[in-house]
Parts: structure tokens; C-alpha cells; sequence
């Protein structure tokens, strides 16, 4: 019996990341004009914004049920216990649909033990989360201690996101056409952050994408905390020249311990397009938990 940690890809977690520590990857479902594809499994960001630019109709749905029960089961089967951090409540129905696939599993293994963490994160912010969990677990950190980590960190991630084209948000309902309009002729660039609720939430605008970039920075220097002894995340979509900036900055600014970085995959890069750059951090930490970081 083993202790695994798991979660799903809208949480853009680099392949780095998964490779190094075998971590298991859910893929999200988008379905590219009618046909179903799988997220980091059966289409790629590469391919995906080609397809997106293209202007090919593009929705995307959370993993349901039934494939959280095949994803679960086995798991189950080998007796394994599972840790799986996934997708904000705010955003998606992830969590209640894990939740109804594990009772399901659970009526047939009723030993089988899974923890589901309602992460109230979007994209690298729980990525960020599942990578010091499994730093932890690497160095020995003890199972309870890692789910406690887990509540921590989730609770404390902060997201500082800025996007380019209006277009994508105004498609997927998020934006007004009004803001939609007035912004694309101003060069309006939304400031996003993820609120305590897990909710995408638009609190500034900035004129200039330079300047947007400089104010996601500057809201890292102020709810950051103790960043020089921090890992945080970088993610990006095709926009690699921003994220360059961004990243030099926080080393300059900051001098970030690490940075974590990534490229925005196909389920949360259908909502935001190619055009995005954000970071995310704890705005807490707690040497408990320092101690078994890298």
C-alpha cells in the first residue's frame, strides 16, 4: 500500500514536474468542434493554439464522474491511499463530481482511502501546491503532515494574472461586451486574481500590456511573503518574451529561491488564449513545512 499524490491537468503542472516524481496527470476534457480531445494526453498547447487561432469552436468540460471512477479505480484496487488536489469549486465542478465518483468506488472498496482537497486555485497556483507536496514527500515527510501542507498551502496561494486579448474572455462569458469593446479600443488589460473563494475575480485594469505585466509583478512584492526563501510559479501562454520579464524581475526584485515555470495547457488556455502571463506564491509560510522543501 502506497500513499500517492495526484491531481489534474488545468493544474499546468510542467512535464518536468511529472516526470521527475512520476506524478499521475487526470487530463481535462476539450472538445474541438464537436470531437472530444484530452488535455497534456491527446492535444498539446503547440497544437492547441493553432487550432484556437484558427478560430475553430472550442469548449471545454470537467472530468465527470464516470471518468473520475476509472481514474480512481485502481487505486482502489491496489490499495493505495490517495491524495488528489484539484481544481477551484469556484470555477469548475471538479470537486463534487471526484466526490460522487468516490462513493461510487467506495461502495466496491469500501477501505480505500482518498483525500480531495478543494484546492480554490486555477491552473500553476495548485500546480505549485502538488509540487512542494511532493518535494515533502520526497524528503520523508510523514503522510498527515503532507495533507495538513496541503490545506496550507491551498489556502494561501495567490494568483497575479494579466492576459492580453480581451477576445477569449468575452467569448467564454466572463467579461461584458461593453468592457469588451471599451478595453480592446483603450488597451485595457484586466488584472485577475483568484479570490478567497476560489472564484476568478477582475479587481484592476491597466492601460498597456508592459504595464499590466509590471503591476501582477508589483502585487507580488505586496502580498508575497518571505519570497527569497520561496519557490513560486510562472506560467505562461505563448508569450514566451513576458514570461522571460516577469521572471527576471522576480529574481531582481525579489530574489526568489525558485521559480517554477510553465506553459499554460489547452483546458484553462480555452478561457484565456495564447496571450497570458501570471504568477502565483504563498502569501504565508511555515517552517514545519520548509523543512522538507528543496
Amino acid at each position: 500500500m502506497a500513499f500517492q499524490i495526484i491531481t489534474d491537468s488545468a493544474s499546468d503542472i510542467p512535464e518536468s514536474v511529472i516526470t521527475k516524481y512520476n506524478l499521475y496527470v487526470m487530463p481535462t476534457p476539450v472538445t474541438i468542434e464537436g470531437t472530444d480531445y484530452f488535455d497534456g494526453k491527446t492535444i498539446f498547447p503547440e497544437e492547441f493554439y493553432e487550432i484556437q487561432a484558427s478560430g475553430k469552436d472550442i469548449k471545454t468540460y470537467h472530468i465527470n464522474q464516470y471518468m473520475f471512477h476509472e481514474h480512481f479505480l485502481p487505486y482502489a484496487k491496489r490499495g493505495d491511499e490517495v491524495l488528489y488536489i484539484c481544481f477551484s469549486t469556484g470555477i469548475a465542478g471538479t470537486f463534487n463530481a471526484a466526490n460522487l465518483a468516490y462513493d461510487e468506488v467506495k461502495e466496491e472498496y469500501p477501505d480505500f482511502k482518498l483525500t480531495i482537497i478543494d484546492s480554490k486555485c486555477a491552473s500553476v497556483g495548485y500546480g505549485l501546491v502538488v509540487t512542494k507536496l511532493l518535494q515533502m514527500q520526497k524528503n520523508g515527510a510523514p503522510k498527515e503532515l503532507i495533507i495538513e501542507a496541503a490545506h496550507f498551502f491551498c489556502e494561501h496561494m495567490e494568483h497575479a494574472v494579466t492576459v492580453m486579448q480581451l477576445d477569449y474572455l468575452f467569448k467564454g462569458g466572463r467579461l461584458s461586451r461593453t468592457s469588451f469593446l471599451a478595453g480592446t479600443v483603450l488597451d485595457i488589460k484586466p488584472i485577475i486574481i483568484v479570490d478567497e473563494n476560489g472564484s476568478l475575480s477582475a479587481v484592476e485594469k491597466v492601460r498597456g500590456w508592459k504595464k499590466a505585466q509590471k503591476r501582477i509583478l508589483d502585487m507580488v512584492g505586496e502580498k508575497g511573503k518571505n519570497l527569497e526563501n520561496q519557490m513560486v510559479a510562472v506560467v505562461y501562454g505563448k508569450d514566451r518574451e513576458s514570461a522571460d520579464f516577469v521572471e527576471e524581475q522576480l529574481r531582481e526584485r525579489y530574489h526568489v529561491k525558485d521559480i517554477l515555470e510553465s506553459q499554460i495547457g489547452c483546458a484553462i488556455g480555452a478561457h484565456t488564449g495564447p496571450g497570458i502571463v501570471a504568477v502565483t506564491f504563498l502569501n504565508d509560510t511555515n517552517e514545519k513545512y520548509e523543512a522538507y522543501l528543496d
